[in-house]
């Protein structure tokens, strides 16, 4: 993968201004290309990582320097009370080139490892995202010592061809091609280096666009602390199944001889096997890494639904707030309503697009959320998606499904396809109660794990299988439901969750931003 590839390049400044508890950081960041060779001199590629604290106030002013409108969302941050500042085309307006936005959000109630990327059109597949890592306040306990440093890796399939090329060819109806290969951190080549008999964390995020990894560390085990938010049973795993979206934090103790031992992440569920190394690298070791990779996992599906259902929260300890995860009794709560959701494949106007429920989700040129604020008609439909799948011929719509503030949603993710799914939920997260073969029903309910299932924003739908989530509506605004493969969401399969309450409130949403971008038809509107 030696060609020279146009990746966006992030260039970043940063500023701090302490104030009490809950500070302001302040970033300037430009986006732009740079053409650079996979194999060269590394740039800002991956984007800046930001590295905050539960409660910082984030204020991020983003350059846009590139030819086409832009965007970057935050992957899992819940955005309390403000979807103004999601990210997402239905409710941001992109930045247009030579222009710039400044976000303002909080990392409210949140620890853990996430990212950012960009939304807009197939920029994601040039680079531009980065690790957005969390950290507890100093007040509030974590269930696990103090490691003695902390890697971040962003591991993901990367394609030679140029983003325009990639948007081109979805946009002529075909899929995207096999990955070229698998990157960490934007590299084939990455050291880790740290001391025999101390403890390290490491943050990983599979940043790609379509494709699942197992990731392992040759002659270590690997003990899982907390995946998206949750903080987890603490078990140990030779390998971890990590899909599109996803990212899990795990502790590594370097307990072994010194010398250096390979890092592995490789396609999972591919019948060519793509395979990404770096080097753990022991501080007095003078041995490079030798001998065979560790191998990945003998087994497919059944296997990784196993280790799946192995992820269990811990009821004990707390997570960002200072209650154990565990006092809220999510099993015991009474669904509001069930929602299933079928993905599916379809031709529609003799091109490929991807749908839920029979419809295709296509994006409008006005926000959804700046057309509810302003009551622009005509913009999106709230009766195109049902929340049940319809069997009749495939449409497109600009769909909104409609939820009320406070609801308690039952939402099956059913997938008929061969192929592996995830689903993201932007303003939130949920409990991921059960999965299995087939088709729901609603006896499946018997084998739901009502006790101690972990919340996480994303979650994996295996082939001819469904999984099921729980999730608590107490997050108003307009919220993106999407696949996390990211070839799936530009052709259609997405929607957005209106979650609302018709008396307006600060209690419950923010007011609109007084920067807020306007486009389409929202433009000459004040906000």
């Amino acid at each position: 993968m030696g060609n020279a590839v146009l990746s966006l390049i992030i260039g970043a400044l940063a500023v701090s201004l302490v104030n009490a508890e809950d500070p302001y950081l302040y970033y300037t960041w430009t986006v732009a290309y740079g053409t650079r060779s996979i194999l060269g001199v590394p740039q800002q590629f991956p984007g800046p990582k930001l590295e905050v604290v539960t409660n910082n106030n984030i204020i991020l002013n983003l350059i846009n320097k590139l030819d086409q409108p832009f965007l970057l969302t935050w992957n899992g941050i819940k955005q309390r009370k403000n979807s103004w500042q999601d990210g997402v085309l239905g409710t941001n307006c992109p930045i247009p080139p030579n222009s710039n936005y400044t976000y303002k959000f909080q990392a409210k109630d949140q620890i853990g490892t996430y990212t950012y990327f960009p939304s807009t059109l197939m920029h994601r597949a040039a680079g531009g995202f980065g690790a957005l890592n969390i950290y507890h306040r100093s007040v509030i306990p974590i269930p696990y010592r103090n490691p003695d440093g902390d890697f971040t890796l962003l591991i993901g399939d990367w394609f030679k061809a140029s983003h325009k090329t990639l948007q081109q060819s979805l946009e002529s109806g075909k899929s995207l091609p096999f990955p070229d290969g698998v990157l960490i951190n934007g590299q084939t080549k990455n050291t880790f280096s740290g001391e025999q008999g101390k403890t390290y964390m490491f943050r990983i995020s599979n940043v790609g666009l379509s494709t699942s990894l197992n990731f392992r560390i040759q002659g270590h085990s690997m003990k899982l602390v907390e995946v998206e938010g949750s903080h987890v049973i603490q078990n140990l795993y030779d390998s971890l199944d990590v899909h599109v979206g996803q990212s899990v934090t795990v502790l590594v103790t370097l307990n072994q001889l010194p010398k250096d031992y390979y890092i592995v992440a490789s396609t999972r569920f591919t019948k060519t096997v793509l395979t990404a190394t770096a080097v753990l690298h022991y501080a007095n070791s003078q041995t490079p890494v030798s001998g065979p990779l560790p191998a990945a996992p003998a087994y497919q599906y059944h296997w990784s639904m196993q280790q799946a259902r192995t992820y269990r929260w811990n009821l004990t300890s707390n997570a960002a707030r200072p209650n154990p995860q565990g006092s809220f009794h999510y099993g015991k709560i009474t669904p509001t309503k069930t929602i299933v959701l079928a993905n599916s494949a379809s031709l529609i106007n003799g091109k490929l697009r991807y749908t839920v429920n029979g419809v295709s989700y296509i994006n409008a040129d006005t926000p959804l959320k700046l057309a509810d604020y302003f009551n622009i008609p005509g913009v999106f439909s709230m009766n195109a998606i049902q929340d049940v799948p319809s069997g009749g011929a495939a449409t497109v719509a600009t769909s909104v499904m409609p939820a009320s503030l406070h609801d308690f949603l039952e939402v099956v993710f059913q997938n008929n396809e061969n192929t592996m799914q995830t689903w993201h939920l932007d303003g939130y997260d949920f409990w991921v109660v059960g999965f299995g073969s087939g088709q729901w029903t609603p006896k499946k309910r018997r084998t739901y794990n009502l006790v101690d299932a972990l919340t996480r924003h994303t979650t994996q739908v295996y082939p001819n299988s469904w999984t099921t989530i729980l999730v608590s509506l107490d997050n108003q605004g307009m919220w993106n439901m999407r696949s996390a493969s990211w070839e799936r969401q530009f052709l259609g399969q997405q929607f957005y969750l209106r979650v609302w309450n018709s008396v307006r409130s600060l209690a419950n949403e923010y007011d609109i931003p007084s920067n807020v971008l306007l486009c389409g038809k929202a433009v000459g509107h004040r906000p």
